[in-house]
């Protein structure tokens, strides 16, 4: 994942997984596949050895299924699909987002509460430089005697 300041974030194994679930709920694919729509959402970062051995380990814990795919041309690949346990499994994951998200939002609301508190703002401006500029003057709350 990419930052506001183009700064490449690379995103906790934890948070993909429920994101391959996901995919994988809506339609079966290719691991090059998945690779691409995990693209999509940001994931640009993922190693392809990671993400194989996160499909194996899904398969392993039975949360995915997979069969070779010997349709098309070119070698067969493997094609991975949800199971019952895996649909069960993102349900309460995202049960469990839906609540972190709620956390996350108070953190985000305290921590823009806090900087606007305690670190002033250079695009902000105070309403009484703005009238006194518009006076031709800058007043910084000092007076004049």
């Amino acid at each position: 994942m990419v930052n506001e300041d183009n700064q490449i974030v690379t995103p906790s194994k934890n948070i993909v997984l429920p994101f391959i679930l996901l995919l994988l709920s809506r339609v079966s694919l290719h691991g090059y596949e998945l690779s691409q729509k995990l693209e999509t959402f940001g994931f640009k970062t993922l190693d392809q050895g990671n993400l194989y051995r996160m499909l194996r380990k899904l398969e392993k814990d039975e949360l995915v299924s997979s069969e070779w795919d010997t349709t098309g041309t070119g070698p067969a690949k493997r094609k991975y699909v949800i199971t019952k346990a895996g649909m069960k499994y993102l349900k309460g994951y995202a049960n469990q987002l839906e609540s972190y998200q709620s956390l996350l939002n108070q953190f985000f609301n305290m921590y823009t509460s806090f900087i606007e508190l305690y670190i002033p703002s250079f695009q902000k401006k105070d309403s009484i430089e703005k009238v006194n500029k518009s006076k031709g003057r800058i007043d910084h709350g000092t007076e004049e005697n």
